[in-house]
């Protein structure tokens, strides 16, 4: 079981969750990524954390190491209905190449599409806005009855994310980035290692994939993420911002 504090929670369950994070961060921020992958699906949240997968770029890696660690646990992807075909068909093989059983595709709210964009064109006019609601909005209510979840976020991959740790607090939960320490090189050689297939957009120019209208070629020498959302003010969809499933905050899996 996690180690949780009852009382602490009750009285102050934010601090607590902090807490709880350094010290699974000294516990266990040594791990090898298998073992770190298997000590929390298995030993700290079972039946009770997820992987929240965008079944982008980089994505193959960590969902091959979660297939070899427990091929059924649950994965959440968020279909905005603005992705790809290339990433859904994507998404199709890795379930079939690794055998997993667990993967729950998460869509928006008909309700709240047909209300606040019947046109389908918020991502226009309000990029925050439209990400809240086809991807923040959605994911939050899949995360409900989970105590923690997983991302393949990196440290390499932004500014913002540079200082990552494995074990983190969002909204009520643990969070957990197995992959934070790796470097381009690691997924490359554990890639190659494994001859994991590749998104098809990656050859094509696009290095980092979201939705869509909002997501733009990268030119060699540019950040990996310079194409998301490009010529705007923002570099996160919402999920992995603090206000994660409150407000409209225009924050990637």
């Amino acid at each position: 079981m996690a180690p949780r504090d009852a009382t602490a929670l009750a009285l102050d369950p934010e601090n607590a969750l902090r807490e709880e994070a350094q010290a699974l961060n000294a516990q266990y921020g040594e791990l090898d990524t298998p073992k770190l992958l298997e000590t929390a699906l298995h030993r700290l949240y079972p039946g009770k954390i997820a992987l929240v997968s965008s079944f982008g770029a980089e994505s193959a890696v960590l969902l091959h190491l979660l297939s070899e660690v427990d091929a059924s646990a649950p994965v959440l992807f968020v279909d905005t209905r603005k992705l790809f075909g290339e990433t859904l068909r994507y998404r199709e093989t890795l379930v079939a190449r690794f055998g997993l059983t667990g993967v729950r595709t998460i869509t928006p709210d008909d309700d709240e599409l047909a209300e606040a964009d019947p046109q389908g064109a918020l991502w226009l006019k309000d990029p925050d806005r439209c990400c809240h609601l086809r991807k923040v909005l959605p994911l939050d209510r899949a995360l409900n009855g989970f105590d923690a979840w997983m991302t393949g976020r990196k440290r390499f991959q932004s500014s913002t994310r540079s200082k990552l740790e494995l074990f983190e607090v969002a909204e009520g939960r643990i969070k957990i980035n197995p992959l934070a320490n790796w470097s381009v090189e690691d997924l490359k050689d554990y890639a190659a290692r494994l001859d994991l297939p590749p998104h098809p957009l990656v050859a094509q120019g696009f290095p980092s994939i979201g939705c869509m209208p909002c997501t733009d070629k990268v030119a060699p020498g540019e950040d990996a993420r310079a194409g998301r959302w490009r010529g705007a003010d923002k570099v996160e969809c919402g999920i992995h911002l603090p206000t994660h499933g409150r407000e409209i905050d225009g924050s990637g899996i």
